[in-house]
């Protein structure tokens, strides 16, 4: 791998060492939005667009050709074209010197803008609410999501020795491990199908600390721009704590086998001894629903025994940033078929590598063996994702309604019956798939809606409904403060075409049909509203409507919505200060200002911004207070 460093080195050695760039004291003009802006002449725009454009195009072609030589090696087995080990001791050296130096230049040029544009710079944010009086007040708790927390290998017997405490996800010792021992891989991170626990000799275990989630791989950026800011206000580790978790597992078994919940409330417990103030709990993605379930348990008699007013004492606010709360539609088919828009939309050349490498039954296999993933399935049935002929989020220039979720083009067996909604698809889903994952996924979760009060409080005895909002109520907590802050308008997957998968080396009876592209349909996928991964319903739904009917939120909890539409930098490949996207939208500059605000005891200056239909939408769910 030290050659693929020396690359990177070379390419990126002008701008590496740049420092970040303190705001300039020159007067600036600002956008609506307040962000600042630079004028420049029309015929310069011009000029420099165009310069730019074909610059690009040519190092886009360049490093593509590279690139696709190193996928290349990757994809094929040692015997196959290029041994793979001797690509990793090639002397990059002399081939960077092959590259025209325009390209070589023009990808310091992108580096550098990237840089600029994603720092902003990093610390700005929070200076400038330093300058304003706010500093740090209550201790911080952050949940990340699913897949953002790293993993590392704690085995001793002698298939693990190699990896030992080395992350076998989030890191270049994943990708390595992925490539050159896959079935060695694949072991190590799928959990037992049987237990949902460590399978025999085999011991993975959550990253700790700010570590654990601060970057997904050395350069990829999850939570740092977060800990940066924070740092300015005065936060260090004797205020602010990652409760980071190993989100392959149920969260009955996060208890069962790490005593997560246990030392989750252990540290909030701390948090407000040592500082006198109560805690802001910040969570992303799935952690939302991981710190959900949370309340329940705290609570609950024989589990954290808390007590009713746990929650109100030691919890000040709660920061759901991008919540999944009813799940991810993009999960079902994941498991369906080991398939989304990622790899159904791919080129035909990268499909064969993929299914070379990693085949659709295989990437089935793993997420079906990632118990936790599954809490990602679509919850509350066809009242909020619709019927055959209706979704609530549908729009009036449609020409299929969203309601149907599984669509075949031809209906004419047992694999491929009538269009489906996503209470048919659940269904279908369990009757295509194998005993021990059915078995672990009904056992364990619970994907409906509760109709009436009584229902909802005793469903606050059942852990298998812990995760799910419409079937339980928030805290008994009147002084907590719910925040949820998302992107919007980022296309997301809203429904699928398939078809019966006929390939005689498949072991899978369905697969995303790619052929049918017409309208809103691009090769078997529909898209819909939210920010690239989880829809628009599941990120507001509970906070624009659901926590203000009474039997979801009997003790009145505040709950303030703050979307945050998706404006990327076009030069970006994370998208710049203003994404809305679902991870990239962590180092949102007005995201990272609203947590600061909240974190230094300003919440309550927020005022509400709605810039989609959600609460339009929410009206139309079919779900009512009770009467």
């Amino acid at each position: 791998m030290s050659s693929f460093n020396t690359l990177r080195r070379r390419v990126l050695r002008d701008s590496s060492s740049e420092p970040s760039r303190a705001p300039s004291p020159t007067p600036t003009f600002r956008d609506r939005n307040g962000e600042p802006v630079t004028l420049v002449t029309a015929s310069k725009l011009k000029k420099l667009s165009s310069h730019r454009s074909s610059r690009r195009q040519w190092l886009l072609f360049g490093l593509g050709g590279l690139f696709g030589i190193i996928v290349a090696a990757f994809f094929a087995q040692q015997h196959d074209v290029i041994n793979l080990e001797g690509l990793m001791d090639m002397n990059l050296d002399s081939l960077l010197d092959a590259i025209p130096a325009g390209i070589v230049n023009d990808a310091k040029d992108i580096t550098r803008h990237e840089r600029e544009t994603v720092n902003y710079d990093s610390f700005t944010v929070g200076l400038h609410l330093q300058s304003q009086g706010v500093k740090a007040r209550h201790p911080v708790i952050m949940i990340p999501g699913v897949i953002s927390t790293g993993l590392e290998s704690w085995g001793t017997e002698e298939v693990s020795r190699q990896y030992f405490r080395k992350r076998l996800w989030g890191s270049w010792s994943m990708m390595r491990a992925l490539v050159l021992d896959k079935a060695s891989w694949k072991r190590h991170i799928m959990l037992d199908k049987l237990t949902g626990l460590d399978p025999p000799g085999i011991k993975l275990r959550a990253a700790q600390g700010f570590d654990a989630a601060d970057f997904f791989i050395t350069g990829y950026w999850i939570w740092s721009k977060i800990l940066e800011n924070l740092a300015t206000l005065g936060y260090d580790p004797s205020n602010a704590f990652t409760a980071a978790y190993d989100w392959r597992l149920s969260c009955e078994k996060l208890e069962l086998r790490d005593h997560y919940f246990t030392r989750l409330k252990a540290h909030i417990e701390t948090g407000v001894k040592t500082s006198g103030e109560k805690v802001v709990l910040v969570s992303h993605s799935m952690g939302s629903q991981v710190l959900f379930y949370f309340f329940h348990w705290v609570e609950a008699e024989g589990h954290g025994n808390g007590g009713p007013n746990w929650v109100d004492t030691f919890v000040d606010s709660w920061i759901n940033i991008s919540g999944s709360m009813l799940g991810a539609l993009k999960g079902l088919p994941a498991v369906l078929s080991g398939e989304m828009k990622d790899t159904a939309q791919l080129n035909a050349f990268a499909v064969y590598g993929l299914e070379k490498f990693l085949a659709k039954h295989e990437r089935v296999e793993i997420f079906r063996a990632m118990p936790g993933a599954s809490s990602m399935l679509p919850m509350g049935g066809n009242a909020v994702w619709g019927n055959k002929t209706w979704a609530p989020d549908d729009s009036s220039n449609q020409t299929v309604s969203y309601g149907t979720f599984i669509n075949f083009k031809e209906s004419n067996s047992t694999q491929s019956p009538a269009n489906l909604t996503v209470e048919e698809s659940h269904a279908y889903l369990m009757k295509n798939s194998d005993t021990w994952y059915r078995d672990q996924v009904q056992s364990t979760y619970s994907y409906g809606v509760a109709h009436s009060k009584d229902e909802v409080e005793k469903n606050g005895q059942n852990p298998r409904k812990w995760m799910n909002p419409l079937e339980t109520r928030l805290p008994l907590a009147p002084h907590m403060k719910i925040y949820c802050f998302y992107g919007v308008g980022k296309p997301t997957e809203r429904s699928y075409w398939y078809r019966e998968d006929r390939d005689p080396m498949s072991k899978l009876n369905v697969t995303i049909d790619t052929s049918i592209t017409y309208g809103q349909i691009d090769r078997g996928v529909i898209m819909g509203e939210g920010d690239g991964t989880v829809p628009l319903m599941s990120n507001g739904y509970m906070c624009a409507k659901g926590w203000r009917i009474h039997r979801y939120n009997p003790a009145g909890v505040t709950v303030k919505v703050y979307e945050m539409p998706h404006e990327p930098d076009r030069f970006s490949p994370r998208g710049g200060p203003n994404t809305g996207d679902h991870v990239d939208i962590l180092g949102r500059a007005s995201l990272n200002d609203l947590i600061l605000r909240v974190a230094g005891g300003k919440g309550t200056q927020i005022e509400e911004n709605y810039v989609s239909n959600i609460r339009e939408y929410s009206e139309k769910v079919k779900v009512y207070d009770d009467t």
